[in-house]
């Protein structure tokens, strides 16, 4: 892959420093301000629209927006005042409040993530946001606006410290990929970079852009009254009739239309990209991950392998035929609201080879043979079920359009035999594999994935039936991990004959109950 500036390296940690209580940057302040001015933007507009109805307006509509934004300055340089933090040798300690005082310890051990975060504004002052993520929860640990760089850096580094040694490096086995390369070790081992021809090739192979038109037209035909829209429907055919481009023309029209919007949508997806994954750098030092990542706003966002609770690897189609697939993992710490997700580290490879990923998986997991040689494939009695809603939906669909347009409306019935062989071909690519140390699963057909978890990260197991496996003499084990969010396929072992699942779980429960769970 292309070169990129090489990653940041943080400084030393000074000795003298250790027990001393820290401020803020002094123009934390500003940061905070913006922060709460974006939050109360739309009611102080609202008060300078709204509030004032000629010169006989009250006096207090016209300072009102000025007394709330001196009101909010107060709070911010207050804050920035009483908030102070200190680098013990255990955990870091937070004092915070002006009128009532706060003060909290997060042990270093129990820091599972670390995201610093700069935007265009941040990188201009040359500070970073700090976020300090834990299990669990929907807020961070501590969350510092701003610090100096340095600072920041020292924070980053002092919780690394606090990870087990590195082991050595288990030797490359027959059939396995070889280790990666060594960098230098005061920078950390680079593990993956990807080029601006990677970032452009993400783009291309993903659907972003269609996610920013959804939205955006949904924010229109929320703002856009009815009778505008349909004004513009109606402009927009009178303009086509008046082409008089006869029914061929018309066609050849609409696909050149539908060829921009793709070229736009796609152009736009490569846009979001590089905004995204610009110098994407993913660097391991003391048994730690971290990846850097961003082009205006640049995220740096870190976790140690211990706090990995599952692997996911994920393929589209197009990412299938590109030879390309993706990477991410599941770390137990904080979740909540889609900005928070964005800066956890979930992506090891946002696009990689399959032996680049095989790669990282044998260097991050030296005692799992990746990939299983020994998958175990489910019945395929029962295939139809995973198409249920097709095969309900599509006749009820004929029917109405039968009723409504004649024989022509029958023609959808031919879904029913796509539909049915989709379902096999996603059946014959369900397993899963179980040894002492892992257990994996697999499935998709036109997306794949491959899904697994070390059994210390297994938190609970769940064997359920639905009428449909009572029907069919099947059974299902799920499998929770913390860190788990809404979006990955399922840790679960689907389609398993009743007798083969119970024993399964028997045998699961009781590895269980013989590991400790480790986070």
């Amino acid at each position: 892959m292309s070169t990129s500036p090489p990653p940041i390296v943080p400084p030393p940690l000074d000795r003298e420093d250790d027990g001393q209580e820290q401020r803020l940057h002094p123009g934390s302040w500003l940061f905070v301000l913006l922060q709460q001015l974006r939050q109360f933007l739309l009611p102080l507009i609202a008060l300078m629209v709204f509030g004032q109805r000629g010169d006989s307006a009250p006096l207090w509509t016209q300072l009102g927006p000025v007394i709330a934004i001196v009101v909010l300055v107060m709070v911010s340089v207050l804050q920035y005042l009483s908030y102070r933090y200190r680098l013990g040798a255990d955990a870091i300690t937070i004092r915070s409040g002006v009128l009532a005082r706060n003060r909290r310890e997060i042990p270093y051990a129990r820091i599972h993530n670390v995201v610093l975060h700069q935007t265009l504004l941040h990188r201009l002052f040359g500070v970073a946001e700090v976020r300090l993520e834990s299990a669990g929860g929907n807020q961070a640990e501590a969350q510092m606006r701003v610090l100096r760089m340095s600072q920041a850096l020292a924070v980053e580094q002092r919780v690394r410290r606090q990870s087990p040694p590195a082991r050595a490096d288990a030797p490359a086995q027959d059939g396995q990929p070889p280790p990666l390369p060594q960098a230098q070790p005061e920078a950390g081992r680079l593990l993956l970079r990807m080029g601006s021809w990677d970032v452009v090739k993400l783009g291309l192979l993903s659907n972003r852009g269609w996610v920013l038109l959804a939205a955006g037209l949904g924010a229109l035909a929320q703002v856009l009254p009815r009778h505008v829209v349909d004004q513009g429907f109606e402009a927009g055919g009178h303009y086509a009739e008046g082409l008089q481009l006869g029914s061929a023309g018309l066609a050849l029209l609409a696909a050149a239309v539908l060829l921009a919007g793709w070229l736009a949508l796609r152009v736009l997806s490569v846009m979001l990209a590089l905004l995204r994954y610009h110098s994407f750098e993913l660097v391991e030092q003391q048994r730690r991950l971290t990846v850097s990542t961003g082009l205006l706003s640049r995220i740096r966002s870190s976790v140690a392998h211990r706090r990995i609770q599952a692997w996911t690897l994920r393929e589209t189609t197009l990412q299938r035929w590109a030879g390309v697939r993706q990477l991410r993992i599941d770390s137990a710490a904080s979740q909540g609201n889609e900005v928070n997700e964005q800066r956890a580290l979930r992506e090891l490879a946002p696009l990689a080879t399959p032996d680049q990923c095989d790669a990282l998986v044998h260097h991050l997991l030296p005692d799992m043979a990746w990939p299983p040689a020994g998958w175990r494939p489910v019945a395929q009695r029962g295939f139809w079920r995973l198409c249920l809603t097709s095969l309900g939906f599509t006749p009820l669909l004929a029917a109405a359009l039968y009723w409504r347009f004649g024989g022509w409306g029958l023609t959808v019935l031919g879904w029913l035999p796509v539909a049915l062989w989709t379902a096999r071909q996603q059946m014959a690519r369900i397993g899963w594999y179980s040894d002492a140390r892992y257990i994996a699963v697999r499935g998709g057909w036109w997306r794949r994935w491959w899904r697994w978890a070390e059994l210390d990260k297994l938190q609970a197991l769940r064997l359920t039936r639905s009428p449909l496996d009572r029907l069919l003499g099947t059974s299902q084990i799920w499998l929770d991990t913390a860190g788990a969010r809404s979006g990955e396929p399922a840790l679960s072992m689907r389609f398993l004959p009743r007798a083969e699942a119970e024993a399964v779980l028997a045998q699961l429960s009781t590895a269980l109950a013989r590991r400790q769970l480790r986070w």
